[in-house]
């Protein structure tokens, strides 16, 4: 059965575009994009190293409208219209939690963000693989 509501979380790497051109190729249905800004307090973030400073919440705010506002365009160019949100926590729960709350029945992302090497790398996949093994949907991951 085709979906009828996509889900693409966006981190602004490249196999997160590619998880946006996929869904916007191969479903048509409602897509909405959703950008994860992580609070500066939690283990994901640079709070670990850096103090809170709502300069740097900010910037986090403002790159993640750039994402999305982004996502937009290219689903212009492709005739398609996209919803589009920012929420606020961690990744993979965030992602979870608006999977039950706005009535998605598939998500498409990338298989990691961020460089392709280090620390960082782990720590992005495990997102993927946290939505993959606790989605209450299908899930296409993009590599």
């Amino acid at each position: 059965m085709a979906p009828s509501h996509v889900l693409v979380p966006l981190d602004g790497s490249p196999l997160a575009d590619d998880a946006l051109a996929h869904a916007l190729e191969v479903f048509d249905c409602p897509i909405t994009v959703v950008n994860v800004v992580t609070p500066l307090d939690t283990t994901m973030s640079e709070g670990g190293v850096l103090e809170v400073d709502e300069a740097r919440l900010e910037e986090e705010h403002e790159r993640a409208d750039r994402l999305v506002e982004r996502a937009r365009e290219r689903a212009g160019e492709r005739g398609r219209t996209v919803e589009t949100t920012v929420e606020t926590g961690e990744p993979a729960e965030t992602i979870l939690a608006y999977v039950d709350a706005a009535d998605v029945d598939h998500v498409v992302m990338g298989g990691h963000g961020g460089p392709k090497t280090g620390t960082l790398r782990r720590l992005l996949g495990t997102v993927a693989t946290a939505v993959v093994g606790e989605a209450p949907v299908s899930v296409t991951v993009v590599r």
